[in-house]
């Protein structure tokens, strides 16, 4: 089966799972679902999670041209709202991917614009960063890997005072999260601000944890591809994608990594995979020749795992269309083979730009 072929039918079974999901979740967002039998566990308001169910929605009325799907997509976008004055860095995953992909909805563009004022509003120049806040719990003043990627583009549209102060976020996490020293260290994830000690590492979550790995490789990557070949930030980039790549061997390792390298169950991360095959798309279209190549191999060969080994298909007990083997806490032993809405998301996405339906500077 061609690339087309393979890629085309799993969007298929996908788009058929979100409407399934529709019917099941209603007005709520789902959160991560059964691998026995496909129910969702859901929220009222989305979590940090809710821009994705938000962005399959909309990815599927792009496939569809349907008014009806369009109307569920802005639907969806709409309840996202109270998230915009909320204390998340996690606003970034929300508002930039629940409204991304709602090419020509004024509604969605009117609320990203409002998040990205908010999130301007909430930066802490003598940090250089948007904190990682209060709204799910635990110190406001921290720092994490999954409150840069869609903070960094949702800053960046609010004008020239929002580009800087991306760049600022941007960097400062990755001088906090890469490696300084010798040797094949894994990032370190999360920080906290302590008044004595200034930035301490967390240990949970801790280095080796593939979906934050994953999250500071798109955050790079993104950047990569929206900026000027010219800019003077370009080359710092490269290099911080290129520590990325080889330190958690992006390339190099398991198609499907762990969820926690190290941790004695072995949880798989469907879900970090799927991040880091649209992060290598992004990485693809920005690089020069010697990452190029490399780049766009990988993303497809890890989105042909996904698809040929861990979405389920029609003629079982279980919906089609599931990502299964997604891994949300393994050290809390929360939902550690399910399908996630995430993990959806960016499997919908990955395909829809290997089809050439999804132009990634978009999102």
């Amino acid at each position: 089966m061609t690339a087309g072929a393979w890629a085309e039918e799993a969007l298929g079974l996908l788009f058929q799972r979100v409407t399934e999901t529709l019917g099941q979740v209603g007005v709520c967002f789902p959160l991560y679902a059964d691998p026995a039998d496909g129910h969702w566990m859901t929220t009222g308001r989305g979590s940090w999670t809710g821009g994705f169910w938000a962005g399959l929605l909309w990815l599927r009325a792009r496939h569809t041209g349907s008014d009806t799907d369009h109307a569920a997509a802005a639907a969806a976008t709409a309840r996202l709202a109270p998230w915009v004055d909320a204390d998340t860095a996690t606003r970034g995953l929300i508002l930039w991917y629940g409204t991304a992909l709602a090419a020509g909805d004024e509604t969605a563009r009117a609320l990203r614009e409002r998040a990205a004022k908010a999130a301007l509003a909430a930066r802490d120049p003598a940090l250089g960063l948007v904190p990682w806040g209060s709204a799910l719990g635990g110190p406001r003043l921290r720092a994490r890997a999954d409150g840069v990627p869609g903070l960094v583009p949702l800053l960046a549209s609010a004008g020239p005072e929002g580009q800087a102060a991306a760049a600022a976020h941007l960097h400062r996490h990755l001088d906090l999260c890469l490696p300084s020293g010798e040797g094949a260290q894994r990032p370190c994830p999360a920080w906290r601000l302590d008044e004595v000690d200034g930035w301490v590492a967390e240990r949970d979550p801790a280095p080796g944890w593939s979906r934050g790995e994953a999250w500071l490789l798109l955050a790079v990557a993104d950047a990569l591809l929206r900026l000027d070949r010219s800019s003077r930030d370009s080359g710092r980039l490269s290099r911080a994608a290129e520590l990325l790549l080889d330190h958690c061997e992006f390339l190099t390792g398991p198609l499907v990594p762990q969820a926690e390298a190290g941790h004695p169950d072995g949880f798989l991360d469907t879900s970090a995979g799927a991040i880091a095959a649209v992060a290598l798309l992004k990485l693809a279209r920005a690089s020069g020749p010697a990452w190029t190549s490399a780049c766009a191999a990988r993303a497809e060969a890890v989105l042909h795992r996904l698809v040929d080994v861990h979405l389920t298909r029609q003629g079982s007990a279980r919906p089609a269309g599931m990502l299964l083997d997604g891994c949300y806490d393994a050290r809390s032993g929360t939902a550690v083979r399910h399908e996630l809405v995430w993990g959806d998301f960016f499997l919908a996405l990955g395909l829809s730009a290997l089809l050439g339906r999804v132009d990634l500077r978009q999102v």
